[in-house]
Formats: C-alpha cells, sequence, structure tokens
C-alpha cells in the first residue's frame, strides 16, 4: 500500500514538473525569451547635439559644452550599500541623497537612472578608472546648453530646460521623449524644431557580470541646425550697458529691411542658471523678483504710449482733413472741460502741426482728438500697427490695447466721454502698447507708409533667409507722412524741440518724445521713438525707461547710445 502512495505522489509530481516546462517554455516560452535578450541587451542613448545660435557676423550666443553625469543601471547593481557609499566620497554628496535620487528617478531594471549630472572631468575620470569594481556604474558623455555671453540678449535667445508634461503631449508625435531637451522663452523656443538634435543609440551585448561583450548595432546621432540671427552682438552688448540696472528696453531695426539689430530688455538675467546645476539656486530668485528680470519688456512689457501716440493722432486728423499743417490753436497751458483742468507741459501760445509735434504741445492734439474722436483714432492706430502682435519671430508676444467706444459700451453701460478722448489723444488712459510696436510704428511713418515685418532669423543650416514677409502698405497720401517726418524732424532740430539734446554732428535723427504717466506712486514712464537716416545703416528705434520719469531721461540714453555705436564704428 505504501510503495502505490509513493508512486502516486513520484507520478503526480513528474506530472506537476512536466506541466510546468510545458507552461514555462511552450506557452511562456518566447516572453522568457525576450527577458534573457533584455539582460544581456543595454541600450546606451546617444544624444544629439543642439544647434548653435549665432548673430550676424558668426559670434556664438548660445553653443554646447562636453560634460559628464554619472548613472547606475538597477539590475546591475549587486551591493547598493557599497555602491552609494562609494559615489558619497567621490562626489562629496550625501549617501542618503544620492539614494533618494536614485529612488526617484528609478522606472525599470534596465533603464539608467542619472544620480548625478554635469560632474568635474576629474571626478568622471576617477569614476571610469574604478568603475570594474561596480558593474552597473557608468559615465555618461552629455551635451550641455552653455551661454558664452550671459545676461546680454537672454530674453531674446531664451534657454532650454527637460521637457515638461505639457510639451510632451503637445510634441510626442514630433520625434520628443520625456528625455528631450527643449527651448524655453526666445529663440530657443521658437526655432526648437530646427535646434533639437537627433537621438541616436548604441545596442550591445554583456555578459552576466554586465560587461561589454559586441556591438550589435549602432543610430549615429545628429546634430540640429545652426540658427543665425540678424541681431548683431555688439549693439546687444551696448545697449544692454546703456541700460544698466534700469528698467526698460530698447529695439533697434533695420529702417529698410525690418531686421532686428537688437533687442534688449532689463533687468535682465543668465540663462546658465537653468542649464549649470552650481547656478540653479539663483532661478526661484529669477521667478519671485518683483523686478520680473524674466520679462521681455521689448515684446511682452505693454505700457501706455503717452506722446508718441501723437504721431497716429495726427495721420489719423490729416487723413480726416479735419486739420492741415498750418492749422493753429492757443496753448495756455491747460485745456478746460467743465470744471476740469488737463495740462499741458508748458504755456506754448499759440502753436501749428509741425510746432505741436516738435514741442509735445499736449493742448494742441486735445483739440486735435476732439475734432476727429475715438473711432478715428482707433482706426488709425490700428492702421499703424498698433493694438495688434508683429509677428515677430518670438514666442509670446503680447497685443497691446486699444480702447474704443464699441468695447466700452460692452463693458461699461456708462459709455465714453470727451475726457476719454482727451486721454486718448495723448496716449493715456487704456491705451497700451510695447517697445516693438512703437519702433515699427515709427518706421512705417518714416518709410511713407510703407510697414516692415520685424524678425530675428537670417539663416537656419546653409538656407539664407531671403525674405521674411511681404511688405505691408499703408495705403494713405503721401503728404500725410511728409508733413509728419517735419514735425519728428523739429522734435530734433527745432532750438525748443523736446529732442533738441540729439541733433549731433553726423546724425539725423528724427523722432517723438513721450511722458506717460503710471500707477499712482510712482515716476512716469519715459519713451523716444524715431529713426536715424545717416551712417553706415538706416535704423529705426524705440528707447523705453520704465518708470524713468521725464521723457528728456530718453532722449539723454539715446544720444549716449548713439554716440557709442558711433565710436565702435556700427552705425
Amino acid at each position: 500500500m505504501r510503495i502505490k502512495i509513493i508512486r502516486v505522489i513520484i507520478i503526480l509530481g513528474l506530472l506537476c514538473l512536466a506541466a510546468d516546462l510545458v507552461y514555462t517554455q511552450g506557452i511562456r516560452g518566447s516572453f522568457y525569451y525576450h527577458q534573457s535578450v533584455n539582460n544581456r541587451i543595454r541600450v546606451i542613448p546617444l544624444d544629439g547635439i543642439r544647434g548653435r545660435i549665432l548673430d550676424r557676423n558668426g559670434v556664438v550666443l548660445a553653443d554646447n559644452r562636453l560634460s559628464f553625469n554619472v548613472a547606475m543601471i538597477p539590475q546591475d547593481i549587486k551591493e547598493n550599500d557599497q555602491v552609494f557609499h562609494y559615489l558619497s566620497q567621490v562626489l562629496n554628496v550625501k549617501k542618503s541623497k544620492l539614494f533618494q535620487q536614485y529612488s526617484q528617478k528609478k522606472h525599470a531594471p534596465f533603464a539608467p537612472v542619472v544620480v548625478a549630472e554635469d560632474v568635474d572631468k576629474k571626478v568622471a575620470m576617477i569614476l571610469e578608472e574604478n568603475k570594474f569594481r561596480f558593474p552597473g556604474l557608468y559615465v555618461q558623455e552629455h551635451s550641455r546648453r552653455y551661454y558664452p555671453m550671459g545676461s546680454i540678449g537672454a530674453h531674446l535667445i531664451g534657454q532650454v530646460g527637460k521637457i515638461n508634461r505639457t510639451k510632451m503631449e503637445k510634441l510626442k508625435d514630433y520625434g520628443y521623449t520625456p528625455l528631450s531637451i527643449v527651448g524655453y522663452s526666445g529663440i530657443e523656443e521658437y526655432y526648437d524644431h530646427y535646434l533639437k538634435g537627433k537621438e541616436g543609440g548604441l545596442q550591445i551585448e554583456v555578459n552576466s557580470r554586465g560587461q561589454q561583450v559586441r556591438l550589435l548595432s549602432m543610430r549615429d546621432a545628429e546634430s540640429g541646425e545652426d540658427v543665425h540671427l540678424t541681431i548683431d552682438a555688439r549693439i546687444q552688448q551696448i545697449a544692454q550697458e546703456a541700460l544698466g540696472n534700469r528698467k526698460g528696453a530698447i529695439v533697434i531695426l533695420d529702417f529698410d529691411s525690418g531686421e532686428i539689430l537688437g533687442m534688449v530688455s532689463s533687468p535682465t538675467y543668465d540663462p546658465n542658471i537653468f542649464v549649470d546645476h552650481r547656478l540653479q539656486g539663483q532661478i526661484s530668485f529669477a521667478y519671485s523678483s518683483p523686478d520680473a528680470p524674466l520679462l521681455n519688456r521689448a515684446i511682452q512689457g505693454q505700457y501706455p504710449p503717452g506722446s508718441v501716440f501723437k504721431i497716429t493722432l495726427t495721420v489719423a486728423a490729416l487723413a480726416n482733413k479735419r486739420i492741415s499743417r498750418h492749422t493753429t490753436f492757443n496753448c495756455p497751458g491747460y485745456y478746460t472741460l467743465g470744471k476740469r483742468q488737463f495740462r499741458c507741459a508748458h504755456v506754448h501760445n499759440a502753436q501749428n502741426l509741425i510746432e505741436a509735434i516738435a514741442h509735445s504741445c499736449n493742448v494742441y492734439f486735445f483739440n486735435t482728438g476732439l475734432l476727429i474722436g475715438p473711432d478715428q483714432m482707433y482706426k488709425y492706430a490700428r492702421l499703424l500697427g498698433l493694438g495688434e502682435v508683429t509677428h515677430v519671430d518670438l514666442p509670446a508676444e503680447e497685443r497691446g490695447f486699444l480702447p474704443s467706444r464699441r468695447l466700452r459700451r460692452i463693458r461699461n453701460p456708462t459709455g465714453w466721454y470727451k475726457g476719454d478722448t482727451l486721454n486718448y489723444s495723448i496716449g493715456q488712459g487704456e491705451v497700451l502698447a510695447t517697445p516693438l510696436q512703437v519702433a515699427r510704428m515709427t518706421a512705417t511713418v518714416g518709410r511713407s507708409g510703407k510697414e516692415v515685418q520685424p524678425f530675428l532669423i537670417k539663416k537656419i543650416g546653409e538656407q539664407d533667409i531671403v525674405q521674411f514677409s511681404t511688405v505691408r502698405l499703408v495705403n494713405l497720401a503721401p503728404e500725410i507722412f511728409t508733413i509728419v517726418q517735419e514735425g519728428l524732424k523739429g522734435a530734433v532740430k527745432d532750438p525748443h524741440g523736446t529732442a533738441r539734446l540729439l541733433d549731433m554732428p553726423g546724425f539725423k535723427i528724427f523722432g517723438k518724445t513721450g511722458t506717460a504717466q503710471s500707477v499712482p506712486g510712482k515716476d512716469e514712464h519715459a519713451w523716444f521713438a524715431g529713426y536715424s537716416l545717416e551712417g553706415k545703416k538706416r535704423v529705426s528705434f524705440c528707447v523705453f525707461l520704465e518708470y524713468g520719469g521725464s521723457s528728456y531721461n530718453a532722449v539723454v540714453l539715446t544720444r549716449e547710445l548713439f554716440q557709442r555705436l558711433r565710436i565702435e564704428d556700427i552705425l
């Protein structure tokens, strides 16, 4: 009886063993085969080097440098404690911190986990020499972004970082992976598709100790395209130094083509803080600072343009034939509306149109604004490019704002008042514009209605960008622009002109000053916008000082800027 029981047990055991063999090799055979392949095959990613960003003369604005990351393959790490103890000593980092990073980033046994980024070259060499002691620990060579000019032109160039979830959802169909480095703001973001390198990789076979046996296959990484910009790095540096610690922006355009030669915003920041772990402590300050250093004031700052807006009002009034160049109004230093007085900067007495532009007489333009009304001001301001984006090749451009009676009825049932029209006439109230819009508007007037398209791209790879866009024509009588140009010339040439400080030998500058009221308790915003027709290159420009006080301060800065550019033989 006992023999029968033992025989049954042995037979059942053999049947179970046979069933297990059938299940393991027959049913699950392919699964375990692939597992064994994965255990002996490693995929080592190769980064595609990001394309460089250069100025019009070949000066490198954004480059790449070689860096070293320390990575671990979890399934090959046999004794975690010894590995982390060793790394802690070599990297001079607490073992608990290394282990925390390892645990947070670990997703799969065969996926490399980076535990330290951008380590010193000497440290990388020490790790390489001792990696035989710890199979699964290795050093990755990595391309890291570097901005040689630091904060100069940071808002225009932008910065890079690891792709976030939102961008990943948008870009996953375009070759981006969760490990991709992408552009954030500026040229880095706008032309990311061209700058981004194509990733490659090595497929190698390893033995049981994780040592390479042979190379199975390789796909070369591809570098991104170099991008050449229209800007001049020398102009960028001079303009940034001229602004110094003051808040504001300077925009300089090629008068004839619309190429952006210089665009700076202040305060600025160093984009290297986003790619150099030694500087990353400054990131939180950049985001939290009340001075908003990450804001590109040239295209994102929206401010009342003040008296610069009188240019568009003049065009509107002349186009509607409500005034002529000889129309005269008397300026006693104020304009009375009901019980309220609207002030002018000076007592100008009798002024014709040319004098009113040159002297920036508020009273003259109060009378003119009431003659044509807010609807015509809105129409011609839009015609000259205010209240809409310029379509410059940068992300996150703001459109500014132009009030109108129609919008007021929607937002405020009380409607529109004459006082609103008076504020509108001198670029106050709800009117908002960006420095780039103002620079383009003055260029349009200087070119007698031929609008320029501001742009930054000059060349992608070996492909020259011959024309960024077609020129739009503001279809108005040429004599309208001639009259306005004469007034802008008078602001500089008239002995009492608001920009007479710019009447310098060797320069032919036309322009308009603007002092715009800001929030209560703060100084006014200072503007000077215009164009220069003499020198090596004709340019249109806008100099803006946020809370900079009188427009005289913007004129002084413009003088310093042009003198320095002339000394450096740039303009």
